[in-house]
């Protein structure tokens, strides 16, 4: 078969699916043969099963963020499977989102897929998910990542080509370097030297001593700024945002408290860095409340209960005329990050490093190659187990 039949068949494959998943995976497979039911979905009698375990991601280094020091982040692991497919997700837990792991695995417990014949019915699924509780986001986001591998396996293609998104367009990808003594970050920095954008927590007293010691070892590359809340004050953090301009940073996340909106409207009208919601917005009724009072949104699966949502936001975002960053959490490992790497074709910046932070990641996934996220040429999310 030579290339362009291959292109156009595949094509054929993922416009299939899109309408598939748009239209409703029952209504699209009515008018088709039995044949054709047993191919795509497995045949009809067949039942989804979850399992779930605990799992320690341990960091290279400790992690330090404003107010917090650790060592690791504790996650569960999730897998559903149809037919003999399996979906991999996770729940990745550090302590701010106020999950663990007694609470997720309580809340999975409550999870019943044997009313759903398909894993096709993704819609129906995850609403049903979204209602059990009112919280557990990421105990939510292990369901939907879970189910979106698996009927992307079942599919035969990846998200970002469902979605009609361009690989290649992927942004490069920030390496973030944690609150530390100026010692650690001078070695931090130095590991960091593949990656052409690095991420700098601050918000500490020892902000200034921290980006002095980046520079020390590169002078030039680009810096991104994440201060997770950590200035108090409006007038401080514009100062410190202009003192960022001037030390060659290129945008701003989260420089005050997260529920101090009118202050942080106050900001963004007079900083010269983009701002970027983070702690501010969790889920897509958030996403209208950030324009005019932050430049962009921070869309992290573990906040938004996963890709449906996060997609949905994506949009809005863009519909907003708003800038759109894409981040994880610290410790996940390569599925929740190949995960969201689906969507990055399609946002301005990207943070998908919590998997190079770890020694013990049990999953490989998309790589970032000269700093830009390169998406496995897998279905579904693009994650495997390493053997």
């Amino acid at each position: 078969m030579d290339q362009n039949r291959r292109d156009f068949l595949k094509k054929a494959v993922i416009m299939t699916s899109a309408g598939i998943l748009a239209g409703g995976a029952s209504d699209a497979f009515a008018s088709n043969d039995k044949k054709s039911v047993s191919i795509s979905r497995g045949g009809v009698n067949k039942k989804m099963t979850l399992r779930y375990k605990p799992f320690d991601a341990k960091f290279i280094h400790p992690f330090g963020v404003s107010g917090n020091m650790r060592t690791g982040t504790p996650l569960i692991l999730v897998e559903i499977e149809y037919d003999g497919v399996i979906g991999y997700g996770e729940a990745a837990m550090p302590p701010y989102l106020g999950e663990t792991q007694a609470s997720v695995i309580e809340f999975l417990k409550k999870v019943n897929l044997d009313q759903f014949s398909s894993p096709f019915e993704l819609d129906d699924i995850l609403t049903y998910v979204d209602s059990i509780t009112a919280y557990n986001f990421a105990a939510k986001a292990s369901i939907d990542i879970a189910l979106h591998d698996l009927v992307g396996k079942l599919l035969g293609a990846r998200w970002c080509d469902i979605w009609g998104y361009t690989a290649s367009k992927a942004p490069t990808t920030s390496y973030t370097i944690g609150i530390d003594t100026p010692e650690v970050v001078r070695q931090k920095t130095i590991e960091a030297a593949p990656y052409s954008i690095i991420k700098v927590k601050l918000g500490s007293e020892d902000d200034k001593k921290l980006v002095e010691a980046i520079r020390s070892v590169e002078p030039t590359k680009p810096l991104c700024v994440d201060a997770n809340q950590g200035w108090k004050d409006k007038s401080y953090a514009l100062d410190m945002i202009h003192w960022c301009k001037e030390n060659g940073f290129i945008f701003v996340e989260q420089p005050i408290g997260k529920y101090n909106l009118d202050d942080m409207a106050w900001i963004t009208e007079r900083s010269p860095l983009p701002t970027v919601a983070d702690e501010s917005i969790q889920r897509l009724s958030d996403v209208k409340k950030m324009q005019g009072v932050f430049t962009g949104i921070n869309i992290k699966l573990m906040k938004c209960t996963g890709l449906r949502e996060g997609h949905k936001m994506l949009e809005l975002a863009r519909a907003l005329g708003m800038k759109v960053m894409l981040g994880c959490m610290s410790g996940e490992t390569s599925v929740a990050i190949s995960a969201a790497a689906q969507l990055s074709p399609a946002v301005d910046w990207a943070d998908l490093d919590g998997n190079l932070l770890i020694n013990n990641d049990p999953f490989e996934g998309m790589k970032i190659v000269d700093g830009k996220i390169t998406l496995a040429d897998l279905p579904g999310v693009g994650a495997v187990k390493r053997k």
